[in-house]
């Protein structure tokens, strides 16, 4: 478990993070949102004990990480897939790690191959690699002490799409042996496809700690199109009914404030074929952009 209490970091005059609390559970996944300087990169930091908070407490397991021997045995984390000294080899970056943290030589092979860095691969000099290939080592770094607790920042960069479809799955795994899978990205497609929960935070303040369905249902209400060849009269009886109706393309009609079920009723009393009828459900991606949009922060610094 994953616990922050009245969280606060101040870099002189700028605070980055502001009384934020919140929990992560076991579990499930759960997305970290924010736009771009939100805090969130920040918070992963204080968390891992790689910058200390101004007040305030983040606990991982109920204990400040950086009191942790052997760490990575209590979380695993991927921040940067750039923080890898570029003349070693993958299997000998993780080597390191495992030496520091006691870990077998064999746990080393066994990550290699659940990321999918084959033999050869995992003797290239890591300067060599994509950035997708620097993801996938990155996770394997995370997975090497086979924590309870694993954090995530933005580990879909770089990966094609089925390296996405495979961290996808992975993250659904952790999370289904019982794990605290934590996630900071800024793509909410894949927020959608991956989490069952989300924080969300703007101007590191919290906005959010609710389900994806509860968050996405903040945004604006699903809208209804229609298509008629009796479009414009078909508009007059929505508007009748109370609806706000605007022309959508060649005879089509966006609807809101009534369901596609009330718009199909009315369209068979009055005798209006229908070409379409369909309903555009909450979209995670609106609900982000409406909750945030007085949280956008354009100042240099802090980039997540």
């Amino acid at each position: 478990m994953i616990e922050v209490e009245h969280l606060t970091k101040r870099y002189g005059p700028t605070t980055a993070v502001r009384d934020l609390s919140f929990t992560v559970r076991p579990g499930r996944v759960t997305g970290f949102l924010g736009p771009n300087g939100a805090g969130k990169t920040t918070t992963l930091r204080m968390l891992l004990g790689l910058v200390e908070p101004t007040a305030g407490t983040a606990t991982v397991s109920g204990h400040s990480f950086r009191h942790r021997p052997r760490g990575l045995r209590h979380a695993g984390a991927l921040l940067d897939a750039h923080d890898v000294h570029d003349g070693r080899s993958a299997r000998a970056h993780l080597h390191a790690l495992a030496r520091s943290n006691r870990i077998t030589k064999q746990r080393v092979d066994e990550v290699l191959d659940e990321v999918g860095l084959t033999d050869a691969a995992a003797r290239r000099r890591v300067g060599t690699f994509s950035l997708g290939m620097k993801q996938r080592l990155g996770i394997a770094g995370a997975l090497l002490g086979d924590p309870p607790v694993l954090m995530f920042d933005e580990p879909l960069n770089g990966l094609d799409p089925e390296g996405a479809l495979w961290v996808r799955g992975l993250f659904r795994r952790l999370a289904h042996e019982g794990r605290t899978v934590f996630v900071s990205s800024h793509l909410m497609s894949e927020m959608e496809s991956t989490a069952d929960e989300l924080i969300v935070i703007g101007r590191g303040e919290l906005i959010a700690a609710e389900s994806l369905a509860e968050f996405a249902a903040r945004g604006t209400a699903p809208t209804v199109t229609v298509r008629s060849p009796d479009a414009a009269a078909l508009a007059v009886v929505l508007a009748a009914e109370g609806a706000a109706v605007t022309p959508y393309e060649r005879n089509g009609l966006k609807v809101d404030g009534l369901s596609a079920v009330r718009v199909g009723e009315l369209a068979h009393e009055h005798r209006f074929p229908l070409w379409e009828l369909s309903t555009r459900a909450a979209s995670l991606e609106t609900a982000f952009m409406e909750l945030t949009a007085d949280s956008v922060e354009y100042a240099a610094g802090e980039s997540r």
